[in-house]
C-alpha cells in the first residue's frame, strides 16, 4: 500500500467509526424496544390470561396500524432533518372526505384513493414551502396544522360519518383479517417494507439520510435537496391520507375533531423508535416499533387495572429518554470525529 493510498483512505476510515457506532446504538435501540414490548406483553398475559387471545392480538395490531402508517411517513420527513406537525389534521380531513364519498354511494377503492391524493396534495404544499421556499418545517407545518383543521371545521361543521352510512364491506375490511392478523396490519406491513427498502437500497432514499446529516454538504455533493424534501413531504401526506381512510374503516366514524392532537403521538413514536430528531439517522422499522410500543401501552394499562391517565405520562417519559439517548450519542460521535480529525491531520503532517 502506497503512502498516497493510505492518505486517501484515512478520511474514509475517520468517517466509518462514528457511523458504525451510531448504527450499533440504533440497532440496540430497536432491539431494546422489542425486548421491552415482549416483556410487557408477557407480564400482562401472566396477570390477565385472556389478554393475548386471538381477539386480543388482533386488537393490539389494529390499534397500532394507523399510528404505524403515519409514523413511517413522519420518519422519512424527520430523516431529512424536518418535521411535519400537520399529519393529525390531514388524517382527520381525509377520513371525512373518504366517508363523505362513501355515504353518497362512492366506490371504496376510489374513497381510499381520494384520501391518499388529498393527503399527498397537503404534503406537496408543505414540501413546496419548506423545500422551495426555504421556510423552517416547524413553522410551516404548525401553520398548516391549524389551516387544515380550520378548513376541516368549516367544511364538516356539525356533520359526522357514522357506521350506518358506510358500506358493510368497507367496515369488514377494517376489522377482519387472517386469523389474528388484520388486513389493515398486512397493508401497513407492506407499506413499511416498501418504504424501508426504498430508503436503504435506492440512491434517492439514501440521499434523504445525507440531507438530514448535513444539508449543505449534501447539496455540494449533488443531492437535489429541494426535490428530496418535497418528495418526503408528499410521501408523508399520502400515508397520512391512507391512514385517514383506514381510520374510517377501523372506527366507522369521522367528524371535524378526528385526528386532533394525533401529531404529537406520531412524533413521539418516531423519536422513541430511534429516528434522530436532528435528521440523518434511524429507520422506519424503528419508528414502527415505537408506534407499536406506544399503542400497546394504551392496551396494557387497562388490562392490568391501571388508570389510562398514566398513558400520557409514560409516553412523555419515553420521549424524554429517547431524546436523552440521542443527545448522548451525538456528543459521543462529535468527540470521535474530532479525535479522528486530529489523527488524520497528524498522519498527514508526518
Amino acid at each position: 500500500m502506497t503512502a498516497s493510498t493510505t492518505a486517501a483512505e484515512q478520511p474514509l476510515l475517520a468517517a466509518e467509526a462514528p457511523r458504525a457506532l451510531l448504527d450499533r446504538v440504533l440497532r440496540m435501540r430497536e432491539l431494546a424496544i422489542l425486548v421491552v414490548l415482549a416483556v410487557m406483553l408477557a407480564a400482562t398475559q401472566i396477570d390477565n390470561t385472556s389478554f393475548l387471545s386471538q381477539q386480543g392480538i388482533k386488537d393490539l395490531l389494529l390499534n397500532g396500524t394507523i399510528l404505524i402508517l403515519v409514523a413511517v411517513g413522519e420518519a422519512v420527513v424527520v430523516i431529512t432533518g424536518n418535521v411535519d406537525l400537520s399529519v393529525g389534521s390531514v388524517l382527520g380531513v381525509t377520513a371525512f372526505a373518504a366517508g363523505d364519498l362513501l355515504r353518497h354511494g362512492g366506490n371504496p377503492v376510489l374513497a381510499i384513493g381520494l384520501a391518499v391524493v388529498l393527503g399527498a396534495g397537503f404534503g406537496a404544499f408543505n414540501g413546496i414551502l419548506v423545500g422551495l421556499g426555504q421556510v423552517p418545517s416547524l413553522v410551516v407545518t404548525l401553520g398548516t396544522l391549524y389551516i387544515i383543521r380550520a378548513l376541516d371545521s368549516i367544511w364538516v361543521g356539525s356533520r359526522e360519518v357514522t357506521a350506518s352510512l358506510l358500506p358493510s364491506g368497507y367496515k369488514s375490511f377494517g376489522h377482519n383479517g387472517i386469523w389474528a392478523i388484520p388486513y389493515l396490519a398486512l397493508l401497513a406491513t407492506v407499506v413499511l417494507i416498501a418504504v424501508g427498502y426504498f430508503l436503504r437500497n435506492y440512491r434517492s432514499g439514501r440521499e434523504c439520510y445525507a440531507l438530514g446529516s448535513h444539508a449543505q454538504a449534501a447539496a455540494l455533493a449533488g443531492v437535489p435537496v429541494r426535490r428530496r424534501v418535497l418528495g418526503a413531504f408528499i410521501l408523508c401526506g399520502a400515508l397520512a391520507g391512507l391512514a385517514g381512510a383506514l381510520y374510517l374503516a377501523r372506527f366507522s366514524y369521522a367528524d371535524a375533531g378526528t385526528g386532533s392532537g394525533f401529531e404529537l403521538t406520531v412524533v413521539s413514536a418516531v423519536v422513541v423508535g430511534g429516528v434522530g430528531f436532528t435528521g440523518g439517522t434511524g429507520s422506519v422499522y424503528g419508528a414502527a416499533l415505537g408506534a407499536l410500543l406506544l399503542t400497546s401501552i394504551n392496551s396494557v394499562l387497562p388490562a392490568i387495572g391501571v388508570s389510562s391517565v398514566w398513558v400520557e405520562a409514560i409516553d412523555g417519559v419515553l420521549l424524554l429518554l429517547a431524546i436523552s439517548v440521542d443527545r448522548v450519542v451525538a456528543l459521543r460521535i462529535a468527540g470521535l470525529l474530532r479525535s479522528r480529525a486530529r489523527q488524520v491531520r497528524s498522519g498527514t503532517d508526518d
